[in-house]
């Protein structure tokens, strides 16, 4: 019989079982847990490091090190803005007051009350010569301007209601 405890890691236990129970795979078995939760909940880090005979404080460390990890539930949609030198003194900092404005994000909040959108500052996105640069996803939006922002989370909000 399988208790509720297998029934809510079953996800994870298909992606421990895809990387072979493999402790070596840990950082792959962590992308594809965040994919499919968009963060890292502790206590299915703490069921990963038990799964694969691992410390805890082994898998919450490699959590915590790799930028690429959250443990704060994220929305659908990521949005980063750069703020490296290039974006910045082409005015990222205007793009970022539009959007969390857009998306109703008070100074400090990161994800909308409905986990639609996250909104993220990073110190570069790698396309410089595009600055100012935000990303949807992995999706590279250059040449950014606050309404262009704006005009794009509209876009991707007419999307979210014609596909439910």
């Amino acid at each position: 019989m399988v208790g509720a405890r297998d029934r809510h890691f079953s996800t994870v236990n298909e992606i421990i079982e895809k990387y072979d129970n493999d402790p070596h795979a840990l950082i792959s078995i962590l992308q594809a847990v965040q994919e499919e939760y968009r963060y890292l909940p502790p206590e299915i880090l703490t069921y990963i490091a038990t799964a694969l005979g691992l410390p805890p404080s082994s898998v919450f460390g490699v959590a915590s090190f790799y930028a690429q990890f959250s443990m704060e539930p994220k929305g659908k949609w990521v949005i980063r803005i750069c703020d490296g030198t290039a974006c910045h003194v082409r005015r990222s900092k205007d793009i970022l007051q539009a959007v969390r404005k857009k998306l109703g994000l008070k100074e400090g909040e990161r994800t909308t009350k409905d986990m639609l959108f996250s909104l993220e500052t990073v110190a570069c996105l790698g396309a410089c010569g595009l600055a100012p640069v935000m990303t949807v996803g992995d999706e590279v939006h250059g040449q950014m301007t606050p309404d262009k922002a704006v005009t794009l989370i509209d876009e991707i909000l007419r999307r979210e209601v014609e596909a439910a």
